[in-house]
């Protein structure tokens, strides 16, 4: 067994290698460029490395550093996590030659699976289903139409040696070729060096399954059953389980051995997975097609952990130290049900544009839920109600092994004060529950999601929120096309109950009310009873509602709200117990006893506003406006600021690079023409007009860098 292990990697990928290989008792080495040099993986290694400038063409993606710095350490093998060089033949021949051993899969494997045209190639040979299309080299943007128009639209257009969703476009049209065609080439030729590009048909309805595999230098092969990881956008994942809410027994087994097969046909061995299309229009599941091989660790494979309990990380040591697999085929099981979130730095309220900069405020969800009862008396105490910072801030418990109870795991490598860097992939964490079944994973997601805090960059926590609350996600009914179907016109929030909105009125009249005589006690206006009656108009989503509160109970519009709440005045964290009634919210007025109610849990973030609360929870801020109820018909009286007309204005979304002006000064253009083409975390925007207009005046030259809401042209 090893001693000491470099990995080639950074973020979370290289802290998850560390936590593994501290476990075995393997010292470890990081390597870092410019911009990670406080990142948390650097002070968890033993040893670091500097590697060179923050940009990972400079760094990160340069073999013989990696080499430089095991030698300088005495590194004896290399992990290289997922990207980055993870799939680099040529460098896993390189430490060979140096006598370093690779975690991770032969050179001979990787070269013969990275190349999506000869690994289509080498699965037909191996008996492998393959979707329909041409696996040869395409020439130019005529010829790739003239393969287009023979397979039949809709076609998806992919770059070679792509991967994480870059270097891929659908094609519904001929118009559509030609547009994408030479954009495909460049992302490809610029996220991985190689501009070639395949076409092969899309498969309606589709769903994104994979099979993981797992093998050893012994021949010994085996499958970990399956991850579902259709809900994607511009298809990237955003939420993966396992096992599938969709695949059978008899499909399991049929997947497993084909992906058993093509990973024998190349002397396969490590971890890796092969990645399927199956068509959701097929009632009998059976249509399923291979899409590629990705020779590496998946980003989603916590959740396969979860449910099969093996140490994928600490499987690849073993295999790459010359060790046999200790279990075999009818060893793997499926225990429970898994769900993984990747929480990543981009802002879903403004299209999913990637956002950057500090984590100024950086709270994982706590080791545990708690409640305290709640009772308005209690303000008397005033001090509020509630835990401790502490508490809010602790970190989840570690990943046991599968079964047992429900628990959360999260995978990082950011902290508080630290940088989402230009420079690298958006992911902020990955949030990972397991518990016995698929909606019980769903809902502690939910929990967890309400109490991650994220200050600074945007990020889609509120977005992730809602899918597990969607009933089609719920249902199981998944396709690759789930956002853009469900969200057509984007992302605006979570919808929220009746039920809901009710709740979060009582939550502000009581932090009103706790508030108004925590303020009283520090001007120290005590001449009357230190707790009045609250009496509030709270108002939300354009609805009002009457709150009082008095020594028993919580009003609103004149009937009870149960609630259990726990607060401490000036945090920013409130979690809160709460319970709906039936007769209620059928609108008959009856009053249900308590233990008929349906109870809920929410975890709130407060931001304090200039006349209330924004309250953050369940995938969607609700704004608050909190007045005492005697004043409450004055604001009618107040004139509202009517915000500037933008429309005539080309917006950069996003900081990125303007690589190209499609129009001039003086052009007409027409709604939905391309006006700019932004590249931002590697991945090419195009910003197109959203009303017929004559440009005016440019702003900006192709090659200038770009701040996020900088004027690229002005319109008239």
């Amino acid at each position: 067994m090893f001693t000491k292990i470099l990995i080639a990697n950074r973020g979370e990928i290289a802290c998850r290698v560390i936590k593994t290989a501290r476990r075995m008792g393997i010292a470890t080495v990081a390597v870092y460029s410019d911009a990670d040099a406080r990142a948390p993986f650097v002070a968890m290694a033993d040893e670091a490395v500097h590697i060179g400038p923050s940009p990972a063409a400079q760094s990160y993606l340069i073999p013989e550093k990696i080499i430089a710095a095991c030698k300088q350490t005495g590194a004896q093998a290399v992990h290289p996590g997922y990207g980055f060089l993870s799939e680099r033949a040529s460098f896993v021949e390189a430490l060979e030659a140096e006598g370093i051993a690779f975690i991770g899969p032969p050179a001979s494997a990787i070269a013969a699976m990275g190349d999506k045209i000869e690994s289509k190639k080498l699965a037909l040979a191996a008996g492998v289903n393959v979707v329909p299309g041409f696996v040869g080299e395409i020439e130019d943007t005529e010829h790739a139409v003239r393969i287009s128009d023979e397979i039949g639209y809709p076609v998806m257009m992919k770059a070679s040696a792509g991967g994480g969703g870059k270097g891929m476009r659908l094609a519904y049209s001929e118009s559509d070729v030609r547009e994408g065609f030479e954009a495909v080439k460049r992302e490809g030729l610029n996220s991985f060096g190689d501009d070639r590009v395949f076409i092969e048909k899309f498969i309606l309805n589709p769903r994104h399954i994979e099979i993981q595999v797992l093998g050893d230098k012994h021949g010994n092969i085996l499958y970990l059953n399956e991850r579902e990881c259709s809900i994607q956008r511009r298809h990237q994942k955003v939420v993966e389980e396992a096992p599938s809410p969709f695949v059978t027994e008899k499909m399991r087994k049929a997947m497993g051995e084909q992906c058993v097969a093509l990973a024998r046909a190349v002397g396969y061995y490590s971890a890796g997975t092969v990645e399927l299309i199956v068509s959701g229009a097929d009632p009998s599941g059976e249509s399923f097609y291979f899409l590629e091989m990705n020779t590496r660790l998946q980003v989603e494979h916590p959740v396969t952990e979860a449910i099969a309990g093996i140490d994928l990380v600490e499987q690849m040591i073993r295999v790459a130290a010359g060790e046999k697999l200790s279990f075999g085929q009818k060893d793997v099981t499926i225990d429970g049900w898994a769900i993984e979130n990747r929480v990543y730095a981009e802002d879903p309220y403004r299209g999913f544009l990637p956002s950057t900069g500090r984590l100024v405020r950086y709270t994982r969800p706590p080791a545990k839920f708690h409640q305290a009862p709640f009772s308005p008396s209690r303000l008397r105490e005033g001090s509020g109600v509630g835990g401790s910072e502490t508490d809010a801030q602790a970190h989840p418990k570690p990943l046991p092994q599968a079964g047992g109870e429900s628990y959360i795991r999260i995978d990082d490598g950011v902290q508080e004060g630290g940088e989402v860097s230009m420079f690298y992939d958006p992911m902020i964490a990955k949030l990972i529950t397991w518990a016995p079944t698929r909606d019980e994973a769903a809902d502690l997601q939910v929990r967890a999601l309400d109490t991650f805090r994220i200050d600074g960059p945007g990020h889609n926590v509120d977005f992730l929120s809602a899918i597990m609350q969607h009933p089609r996600f719920r249902s199981g009914e998944l396709t690759t096309g789930f956002i853009a179907e469900e969200y057509p016109d984007g992302f605006t929030g979570a919808p929220a109950s009746p039920e809901l909105l009710r709740a979060l009125a009582a939550v502000g009249g009581i932090i009103a009310t706790a508030d108004a005589d925590r303020a009283r006690r520090i001007d120290q206006q005590l001449d009357g009873p230190l707790y009045p009656p609250g009496d509030w108009a709270v108002r939300i989503a354009g609805t009002d509602y009457a709150v009082r509160l008095d020594e028993d109970s919580i009003l609103v519009d004149g009937e009870p709200v149960e609630l259990s709440f726990d607060y401490t005045p000036g945090d920013t964290m409130v979690e809160v117990q709460w319970s709906a009634h039936p007769e209620l919210v059928e609108g008959s007025g009856a009053r249900a006893s308590t233990s008929s109610a349906r109870t809920e849990v929410l975890g709130i973030q407060l931001a304090r506003t200039r006349t209330g609360y924004a309250i953050t929870t369940r995938g969607a801020t609700h704004t608050l406006r909190i007045l005492p109820a005697r004043i409450a018909h004055l604001a009618g009286h107040m004139i509202e600021k009517i915000p500037p007309d933008l429309s005539r204005l080309l917006i950069c979304p996003m900081p990125g690079l303007l690589v190209k002006l499609h129009v001039g000064e003086g052009d007409e253009v027409q709604p939905g023409q391309p006006l700019a083409t932004v590249e931002a975390m590697k991945m090419e925007n195009i910003l197109r007009a959203e009303k017929q207009a004559v440009v005016a005046r440019i702003n900006a030259a192709e090659g200038d860098s770009l701040a996020v809401d900088a004027v690229i042209l002005e319109l008239e």
